[in-house]
């Protein structure tokens, strides 16, 4: 029997498969905290930019590890400057994506088709926004594991497709 709950496994006979649970549950919780993480990045936006502005220009930089200069170069401090300046459309576009892909996770643990696109929309906005707003250097380094998650779970999610029958 089909009940209103979204945390109630379900199948086309009543019960989500595992492969659905487990994508929605990693959804859900991705997805509170990605309405967290932009906030924070809003009110730290400034301090994050002017800190690496002045590491860079400290004296002690030239003689810093590799690894250390691998963080904080010209692009990364650029796309850091980018962030400062589009903070408000930046969370704008996080949260609503967010909400988005939330709901869509919800929506797919009670079987609903609308749910995969809602979620979909969701996760691409957040990397088009993150696009338009701080470029292509937005898809460097350690943020390309985002995109990796983002390609494994719309891989995954389409897969379990078919057991949407709502």
């Amino acid at each position: 029997m089909f009940t209103d709950n979204p945390f109630e496994s379900k199948d086309k006979t009543g019960k989500l498969s595992s492969l659905l649970n487990t994508l929605t549950i990693l959804s859900i919780i991705a997805n509170i905290l990605g309405l967290i993480s932009p906030i924070f990045a809003f009110i730290n936006a400034k301090s994050n930019y002017e800190r690496m502005q002045e590491m860079m220009s400290s004296d002690k930089f030239a003689s810093a590890p590799g690894y250390i200069k691998f963080f904080f170069n010209e692009e990364n401090l650029s796309m850091t400057k980018k962030m400062y300046e589009n903070r408000i459309p930046l969370l704008i576009i996080c949260v609503l994506s967010a909400l988005l892909c939330l709901y869509g996770a919800i929506e797919m643990r009670k079987l609903k088709k609308q749910g995969f696109q809602l979620w979909l929309i969701g996760e691409l906005l957040v990397h088009l926004g993150s696009l338009l707003f701080v470029g292509l250097s937005s898809f460097l380094g350690f943020n390309i594991i985002s995109l990796v998650f983002t390609g494994i779970f719309i891989f995954l999610y389409n897969k379990s497709r078919k057991e949407l029958i709502f």
